[in-house]
């Protein structure tokens, strides 16, 4: 079993922090993840800014960061729970995304929480036609249904 928590700082409480828990933790089932703990932060532009230049040396919001508590997870399965790391995502951002994209925001943020379960489980993504990329995607087309808001 996963321990899921999320959280918002910088932004009104939307009310649906528990059905982002649940997506989350229907994300990592999909994914045959077990025993972790992870942290969901949303949050703000400002926030996210300073997380991205302080850990990356970008100087400007992005969207969601994935930040890796055990890098090597899998050898300590067995072990209980694994604090794995934390997702961090920018409303103000997922709100740009989606009306760009003209999609509902709910499915930007859980294409947004899929993309960082996906860093942490050590995936990463050169380009959007990575191996990265097309898993975010089939895993959002099976949780379709699954609804946060």
């Amino acid at each position: 079993m996963n321990d899921v928590e999320v959280a918002s700082a910088g932004i009104d409480d939307p009310g649906w922090l528990r059905g982002c828990e649940r997506f989350a933790a229907k994300v990592l089932e999909t994914r045959g993840i077990d025993n972790w703990e992870l942290s969901i932060l949303l949050t703000d532009d400002g926030t996210i800014r300073q997380l991205n230049r302080h850990y990356r040396e970008m100087d400007r919001p992005t969207d969601v960061l994935s930040f890796s508590q055990d890098p090597d997870y899998a050898t300590s399965a067995g072990e209980g729970k694994v604090p794995v790391g934390d997702v961090v995502i920018s409303m103000e951002t997922l709100s740009r995304n989606a009306q760009a994209r003209q999609i509902p925001e709910e499915e930007e943020l859980k294409r947004l929480l899929i993309h960082g379960i996906l860093h942490l489980e050590g995936m990463d993504h050169e380009d959007e036609e990575s191996e990265m990329i097309r898993v975010q995607e089939d895993i959002l087309a099976g949780l379709k249904k699954e609804r946060i808001f």
